[in-house]
């Protein structure tokens, strides 16, 4: 007797087992965010052909489903797969082949740093970035003086941290054909004295662009390899690189189609006849991993440089206003063009004269336009009067912690009154109903732990200041979860099949060391994605 009941424990539990979907991966025992719009949590999901199939608690989905592959998560916090709504994945796998001057506390730290990179590293042109004058001591931009002392043959071109300026020496100079007579629009090359400094402010930065010798295919390609480890790494499964050409979005293309790259790409082209000629005239282009829908469009230039386009005069600097590097009537025909396309326009406008101005063109365009989903890249600083345009459907695309890093300098650059309509993002969400957030790597660390640390306690990474900068304009750690997932999918016409943990979604997921809802703030920072998945596979 004791056999046959042995026998039939065996076959009814074959038999239940039988019964059940037989899925790709089962994970119990979660802590799921899930960001559907009731933000509702559950416990479990079953992924099938890369797609979420079930959500809910761990007995229905055992009850239901069997895998080989069930991962028991132990009380771990996942969300879904976070997205980096405006960075630089490109140029970020490039820093990796250049000078690392992130975090120099002065000039002279700069020169040692090229100095050692070329020895170690010998190159015909040396290219670095990542310096900020704002970190150091003194200030000021520097000069060519010291470069041109220590490599008077070898061209050298540094980029500033935002990426909106060079500082170049004599023999960069000498190549790319710049003097003192050299007239550029949309930006500045800084003189002293009727003397070239050697810095260079947004469009004539092209002209040392020109003539730096071209990287290799294995170069591009090690780059994105480089890019996309750095992301998965912090738990990023989509990210919106906000410029690129075509030969570098059919390289990511290639690349994904081959298997030897699996994080996906929503691509801003750059603004370029060349680009739009193609992607205008083609239309969207759209894979499970590559989707080409917007155009990138760089309004002014960035505040750290003094380049951000104002209405009234630098506080810091009197008499000087900023720049447009685009033409005004020049986005206005850009805006009219791509209006009449599928595709998205996405323009840089940080200063208050830009942002107004490029608000105003939307305005006008889209008036007749349903769901264009046009966004606004950083929209740093913004009059009050102009804050209403992002009740038409506008999308602000903010990074927060532009905010905690600009604040030091902020109120210089734009005085006391000014400065309060400067990285409002409440505002901004009150008015557009969302915000898609992100981190403008590599200007700022890849880190999406630092930007949801910013947006919910508007302070640095020290904890300054105390009371937070501007508290007026907080975000909730749900808006801000919001903000990095369904937000920003939705941003990029994608909410239906990213963003949040719904079946029939891609299975882009993340799992945690900690919960990132209840952690204690100070705690944000050091949380760590410990599994990264896209398309249910574990990166």
């Amino acid at each position: 007797m004791k056999k046959i009941f042995v026998l039939l424990v065996l076959i009814t539990t074959s038999s239940c087992e039988f019964f059940k979907e037989k899925v790709d991966m089962v994970v119990i025992n979660a802590n799921i965010y899930t960001v559907d719009d009731d933000f509702s949590k559950a416990e479990a999901f079953a992924i099938k052909n890369g797609k979420f199939v079930a959500v809910g608690t761990s007995k229905e989905i055992r009850k239901i489903y069997t895998s080989d592959q069930i991962v028991d998560a132990d009380d771990r916090t996942i969300t879904p797969g976070l997205i980096d709504a405006h960075c630089h994945f490109y140029r970020l796998g490039l820093t990796q082949q250049v000078v690392d001057l992130v975090g120099t506390k002065s000039y002279d730290e700069v020169l040692k740093r090229v100095v050692k990179f070329q020895n170690e590293n010998p190159k015909e042109f040396i290219i670095g970035r990542g310096w900020d004058q704002n970190d150091w001591a003194i200030k000021e931009f520097p000069t060519k003086k010291e470069l041109d002392s220590i490599f008077p043959d070898t061209p050298v071109a540094l980029e500033r941290v935002d990426g909106h300026a060079y500082l170049a020496n004599q023999a960069a100079l000498d190549k790319a054909g710049i003097t003192i007579d050299t007239d550029v629009t949309g930006g500045e090359i800084v003189k002293n004295d009727l003397e070239i400094t050697g810095v260079l402010i947004d469009n004539p930065m092209q002209l040392v662009d020109a003539v730096i010798p071209p990287r290799t295919i294995e170069a591009k390609v090690q780059a994105l390899k480089d890019a996309e480890r750095l992301c998965l790494n912090y738990g990023l499964t989509t990210v919106n690189d906000a410029g690129l050409n075509r030969s570098t979005i059919e390289l990511i293309d290639s690349l994904q189609q081959n298997g030897e790259l699996s994080i996906r790409v929503y691509a801003m082209v750059s603004n370029t006849p060349e680009n739009l000629e193609h992607y205008l005239y083609q239309g969207p282009v759209k894979t499970e991993k590559l989707n080409v829908r917007s155009v990138k469009v760089y309004g002014d230039g960035a505040l750290g440089s003094r380049g951000a386009a104002l209405k009234k005069t630098y506080t810091d600097k009197f008499g000087h206003y900023g720049a447009m590097v685009t033409p005004t009537d020049e986005i206005a025909d850009l805006a009219r063009r791509i209006a009449i396309s599928e595709y998205q326009m996405n323009t840089h406008a940080i200063g208050d004269s830009a942002n107004a101005f490029v608000l105003r063109v939307y305005d006008e365009v889209l008036k007749d336009e349903e769901d264009r989903r046009w966004k606004i890249e950083h929209a740093q600083v913004i009059a009050d009067s102009d804050f209403d345009y992002f009740k038409n459907g506008i999308i602000p695309s903010i990074q927060p912690t532009h905010a905690t890093s600009d604040m030091y300098w902020a109120e210089d650059r734009l005085g006391e009154d000014r400065v309060k309509g400067a990285y409002a993002y409440r505002t901004m969400l009150d008015n557009a109903g969302m915000v898609a957030l992100g981190t403008d790597f590599p200007v700022e660390q890849v880190s999406p732990f630092l930007t949801f640390y910013a947006a919910v306690t508007r302070q640095d990474s020290d904890g300054y200041p105390e009371d937070g900068f501007q508290m007026k304009d907080v975000l909730t750690r749900e808006e801000t979860l919001k903000g990095m997932t369904i937000w920003a999918a939705y941003s990029n016409f994608e909410e239906n099949e990213k963003g949040s943990i719904e079946i029939g979604k891609f299975a882009d997921f993340t799992i945690y060391d900690k919960d990132i809802m209840k952690v204690p703030a100070a705690e944000i920072p050091t949380i760590m994605a410990e599994q990264t998945y896209v398309g249910g596979e574990v990166r």
